[in-house]
């Protein structure tokens, strides 16, 4: 297989990192990564790098996230979630639409969050979640999160269906506890399903089960290409020299850049741009310099 990207529709009951393997195997792929974790019983896109490709997971996962999720009013549990045991119950007030969106309208914009003990964040080398399920509990330090949108999609039995865009790190089940909390009870998550990451907005999913089936017929689906992932970085074209230079850790400078100088001079120092050769094809990615140069920042064996 080509390396690629490849958007998996994660099904219920199954770890990222679980499907990631199967993803691997099934596709004969050396190396792969998953951008975003999700929790097992989260569905949708987790898009997966394969190869090549896994050299730019972190910069997509740094993109908005959108999520669609259901919170289940009147009790918290230990994980946040439907998978853990309930720790306490709550009675229900009467909620109004009013109320509610008042309440989200609140949750909008950039703030701090603590993220939960069963997350996959490390404190002295090991994951919160082995100390949370032994019973331990540690101070965490709060981290920059932006809820860009927060919208009510429905309100049901002692429950609130929502939609929710935000940004990287951010925990849906430790704001949905916080939003219990502001509607004066308790909650957790029942239902959660990750709409799109950025730059992936609207693109079709592969569901797992037919993926594997497609792989065993020999029939695997088509991967996007690496740089479908980095669709806002400005390209620049290399001539065949100035490839040979990057692939040596070189920097460029204008005179090596016949079709791209002009393109480099009018971005800042620092702004990340795309590498392709002659006939357009992806082959690293740069970074541009204080004196309108380039250096290399990923190189890829294509």
């Amino acid at each position: 297989m080509p390396s690629g990207i490849l958007l998996l529709d994660k099904p219920r009951g199954l770890s990222s990192n679980a499907a990631l393997q199967r993803v691997k195997r099934a596709l004969g792929a050396d190396k792969a990564g998953h951008v975003g974790s999700l929790d097992p019983l989260a569905t949708g896109m987790l898009p997966i790098c394969l190869d090549e490709a896994t050299k730019i997971a972190g910069e997509i996962l740094a993109g908005r996230k959108r999520y669609e999720f259901t919170v289940a009013l009147g009790s918290r549990t230990s994980t946040g979630d439907a998978e853990g045991d309930i720790v306490e119950t709550v009675p229900v007030p009467v909620l109004d639409v009013e109320r509610i969106e008042a309440v989200l309208a609140a949750f909008t914009g950039a703030q701090r969050q603590v993220p939960p003990m069963y997350s996959a964040l490390k404190q002295g080398g090991r994951p919160l979640y082995e100390l949370a399920r032994r019973g331990v509990t540690v101070e965490r330090a709060a981290r920059d999160i932006t809820i860009h949108a927060l919208e009510l999609a429905g309100i049901g039995e002692g429950a609130l269906d929502l939609a929710v865009e935000c940004s990287k790190g951010t925990y849906v089940r430790t704001l949905a506890e916080d939003l219990a909390q502001a509607l004066g009870t308790a909650g957790h998550v029942n239902r959660l399903h990750r709409v799109w990451v950025e730059p992936f907005e609207g693109m079709p999913m592969q569901p797992l089960d037919p993926l594997l089936d497609a792989c065993r017929a020999g029939k695997p689906p088509p991967l996007l290409p690496i740089d479908r992932g980095l669709p806002d970085w400005p390209a620049v074209t290399l001539p065949d020299a100035g490839i040979e230079r990057i692939r040596h850790g070189q920097t460029l400078g204008a005179a090596d850049l016949p079709g791209g100088a002009t393109i480099i001079a009018a971005l800042p120092p620092g702004s990340p741009v795309r590498l392709l050769d002659g006939a357009g094809r992806l082959v690293g990615l740069g970074e541009v310099t204080g004196f309108s140069g380039l250096r290399p920042r990923r190189i890829f064996n294509l």
